[in-house]
């Protein structure tokens, strides 16, 4: 009978991984001074406004949706979209660097979330399920952006 030797090395630790910087860092009372209490809810505490009720959802001016967190542009309203779930809906984002996606796993769901890549505030989620040419979906919560009009 073969026997297969033992290791007595012991395993590799893991050490956790340190969390991503962003160029725009603050404290969670400079967040708080700088953002209702829904913006801060929904942009550094990854919550969800309720479908129908933001302020963006219904909305159609020509411009730009930009980052409630630090101002940085995130969509062109050239295209947003009816995709009939209640939160603004775009087909793409105005380029791949401001947008970080991370894999959500909570609820019992796997997803994309979508957060500013500059200033990390959680935007909401992107599924695909968009229009053509991208076929995605980036659906985002009306209190995580503010609109400037061209």
């Amino acid at each position: 009978m073969t026997t297969t030797p033992t290791s007595t090395k012991t395993p590799t630790e893991v050490t956790p991984t340190e969390p991503k910087r962003y160029e725009v860092e603050k404290t969670d009372a400079d967040w708080q001074a700088q953002l209702d209490p829904m913006q801060f809810r929904v942009a550094r505490h990854a919550a969800t406004e309720r479908p129908f009720s933001g302020k963006y959802w219904d909305h159609w001016s020509a411009g730009q949706y930009n980052c409630v967190g630090c101002g940085t542009p995130l969509f062109e309203a050239d295209t947003k979209f009816d995709a009939g779930c209640g939160w603004p809906s775009y087909s793409k984002s105005i380029n791949s660097e401001v947008i970080e996606r991370v894999e959500d796993r909570a609820h019992g769901m796997v997803r994309v979330e979508v957060r500013c890549n500059k200033c990390g505030s959680h935007l909401g989620h992107v599924f695909n399920d968009g229009p053509l040419p991208t076929g995605e979906r980036f659906c985002i919560n009306s209190a995580a952006i503010d609109f400037k009009s061209l």
